[in-house]
């Protein structure tokens, strides 16, 4: 099984990384905020914006949903929500489909957003609007901007591109750095503070509608193939039963509610739906490639 590659050729890597978050647990911000009965719901850069508005929003349909309190947590990296929802601290949160396929075992789906028709986005790598480059190589000596160590679209796609030209992004590029957020990605190349960089497709054009004279200084230089949407997920051993059926049926059901169409809207997404794990086989094949690069 492809999952089971996976996880054999990254098992040292799994074991580092599971061992971090358990160490870094005690230096998370703690979620004393949140009562035992609220339903804790972890988001973290995949999601678009920290609009107050969205957010307010969001609590309030969820709350009257499901019928418990919810508090939102968010976190500023996805390696520190996936911390709370493997340690149990947190009923589910919306993450990525990257580090969803590196705990797969630890993790169960729970929802995926619809974009377009499709559960499906793509990975974009961004250039400036001007710049003359049409394949890979003519990336060389970039610095680049990629979002999170462990976004799909905004690391994997790129990291696993290199890895089958036998290339490292530390020898590639000039330089790399993180920024912590997508639309961060979009606002380095657009400054010129890098020269190229690696963002989530869905955020790239839902900014290109909203903030138009930001993505027009970029170009859209490589599209991935369609992979899995950054997904829904809870610990593969609910905190709560009653708690998780009741945020999914919130999340399946939001597209049948006035308020829950607002926030769709809002999110420019068409709802929630159930997928099959398998969904995710390309974004772990990623993985595979990159493990074995070393």
């Amino acid at each position: 099984m492809l999952r089971e590659a996976v996880f054999g050729l990254n098992r040292r890597i799994f074991l580092a990384r599971l061992g971090f978050f358990v160490a870094s647990l005690a230096a998370l911000p703690c979620l004393s905020k949140a009562k035992p009965s609220d339903i804790r719901f972890g988001l973290t850069p995949v999601f678009l914006t920290s609009d107050l508005e969205l957010l307010g929003r969001l609590q309030a349909y969820l709350a009257r949903a499901t019928g418990f309190p919810i508090s939102l947590i968010t976190r500023r990296t996805y390696q520190e929500i996936v911390a709370l929802l493997i340690s149990r601290q947190i009923d589910a949160a919306w993450i990525c489909g990257y580090p969803y396929v590196m705990h797969e075992t630890e993790l169960q789906l729970v929802a995926l957003p619809r974009w377009r028709g499709k559960p499906l986005y793509q990975s974009y790598l961004i250039v400036d609007a001007d710049r003359r480059a049409e394949i890979l190589p003519d990336l060389k000596g970039d610095v680049h901007a990629f979002s999170d160590p462990d976004s799909n679209s905004g690391f994997l796609v790129t990291r696993a591109a290199l890895a089958e030209a036998h290339l490292r992004p530390e020898t590639f590029f000039e330089r790399t750095f993180f920024t912590y957020g997508h639309r961060n990605v979009i606002r380095a190349v657009a400054s010129g503070l890098a020269t190229s960089g690696s963002v989530d497709g869905y955020v790239y054009e839902v900014v290109a509608e909203l903030e138009p004279e930001l993505t027009a200084r970029t170009r859209i230089f490589r599209r991935s193939e369609w992979l899995g949407f950054p997904p829904i997920a809870a610990p593969r051993i609910a905190v709560d039963n009653e708690r998780l059926e009741r945020l999914s049926a919130a999340l399946l059901n939001m597209s049948l509610d006035e308020d829950g169409r607002a926030i769709l809207a809002m999110l420019r997404l068409d709802g929630f739906v159930r997928e099959d794990p398998d969904l995710f086989d390309p974004i772990a094949a990623k993985a595979a490639i990159v493990a074995l690069a070393g």
